[in-house]
């Protein structure tokens, strides 16, 4: 296909147009017949919100226990805003920060921006989420997620990173920002108003003896290929923050061991450390970019063998389900049958975590509820103490 300025196109196989363009194949034919339907037809708002709504609420808009299992409570009363699924870390939602630059169209936080507040989870202001860790000295971790954090102002971002750097909080040993915006506008480290002053307040964390890492996203080598994008990078890293890079495998964007090699190989030679290969969550448009656990291994065994030791700390493939980060570690052919060898990275018990367990090998399965144990076991190890905590809700409040 030749585009509109006579270059070569490759619309819309191209990875980096899948990743930002919605495709009607993301909707099942049926929702998608409905949509242009009431285009046609030129039905009102009201019914073209409610038909949407419907849609969407079929989307599985909170997996994994997210709304039920995940939101803590302090003297009795849920403290909105912040999730606590392990032990270690509190995730927290900023109310200003619950947009983004762009958006993934397989991004699993979708209900942040379709504008049900019933469905978005985000802090107004820093105080009880404050309060609440300060009465959990357990937690080590915070992060600070969205959205995408970086859309604030530098001003905005510091009330809830100042605080964390003095008295009380001497527990808090490191800051995580979740972003995607170093690839979607890395200028925001470097020409944007504040910029000067975001730096700052990343040495402001450093300086206080405490670490913070920048957790970003990038799913394509070509979301590395600018000069800004270095510039932003090696800005960041003088500053002392860490950057770490993660991103889900999606079928039609990443789904070779070629993406993942150039992914990986791109971001160590510019400094950054390559963290986690993530599966398509099941939420959204995930039929339309799943890839099977034995595929997404596969792919994940052929391209860690390609990168140097230094590399290889990079895990995967995993699955962020309701028990916890679920690491695929490979397929095994034993006497008894051919089974996956999996193990927990977190899990709302952390005494789960780094103990191996199999399931039977199902070259079609896709996540963790298509899979079932091995050896003629009923149940996975976990799934008695799992019924527990979901019953008590022992990580809630203490």
């Amino acid at each position: 296909k030749i585009g509109s300025s006579g270059t070569l196109s490759r619309v819309p196989e191209d990875p980096i147009f899948r990743l930002t363009f919605p495709q009607k194949e993301m909707l099942s034919q049926d929702d998608f017949e409905n949509i242009v339907w009431l285009l046609e037809t030129n039905a009102s708002k009201k019914h073209k919100c409610s038909v949407v709504r419907s849609i969407q609420s079929r989307l599985n808009p909170h997996p994994d226990g997210q709304l039920e299992h995940n939101i803590p409570t302090l003297d009795g009363s849920p403290v909105s805003g912040i999730q606590h699924k392990y032990q270690q870390t509190v995730l927290i939602f900023p109310s200003f920060g619950q947009t983004c630059h762009a958006y993934c169209t397989f991004c699993f936080r979708w209900p942040q921006f379709v504008g049900v507040k019933d469905w978005q989870f985000a802090t107004s202001e820093s105080g009880r989420f404050q309060d609440y860790l300060r009465t959990h000295k357990e937690v080590t971790d915070v992060l600070i997620t969205g959205g995408d954090p970086m859309i604030m102002s530098a001003k905005q971002l510091s009330l809830y990173i100042e605080p964390l750097l003095g008295n009380g909080f001497e527990h808090i040993r490191n800051i995580r920002i979740g972003t995607k915006s170093l690839a979607y506008w890395p200028y925001r480290f470097v020409s944007d108003s504040d910029a000067d002053d975001i730096l700052k307040l990343f040495e402001q964390v450093h300086q206080s003896g405490k670490k913070l890492f920048l957790m970003t996203h990038f799913v394509h080598a070509e979301e590395l290929s600018t000069n800004i994008v270095e510039r932003a990078i090696k800005r960041i890293l003088s500053t002392g923050t860490q950057v770490r890079t993660q991103a889900p495998i999606m079928r039609g964007i990443n789904d070779s061991s070629e993406a993942w090699t150039q992914l990986w190989q791109k971001q160590m030679n510019l400094g950054c450390i390559p963290y986690y290969m993530f599966v398509a969550r099941d939420t959204g448009a995930r039929q339309y970019f799943e890839v099977s656990l034995f595929k997404a291994w596969k792919i994940y065994q052929q391209a860690i063998q390609t990168i140097s030791g230094l590399g290889r700390v990079v895990r995967g493939p995993i699955m962020s389900a309701l028990p916890g980060k679920i690491l695929v570690h490979g397929v095994s052919d034993t006497p008894l049958e051919k089974v996956f060898t999996l193990s927990f990275i977190q899990g709302r018990d952390s005494n789960w975590c780094n103990r191996p367990f199999f399931a039977r090998f199902d070259s079609k399965a896709n996540w963790l509820d298509d899979l079932t144990p091995a050896f003629g076991d009923k149940r996975f190890f976990y799934e008695e103490d799992l019924e527990r905590i979901l019953t008590t809700g022992s990580l809630k409040e203490q």
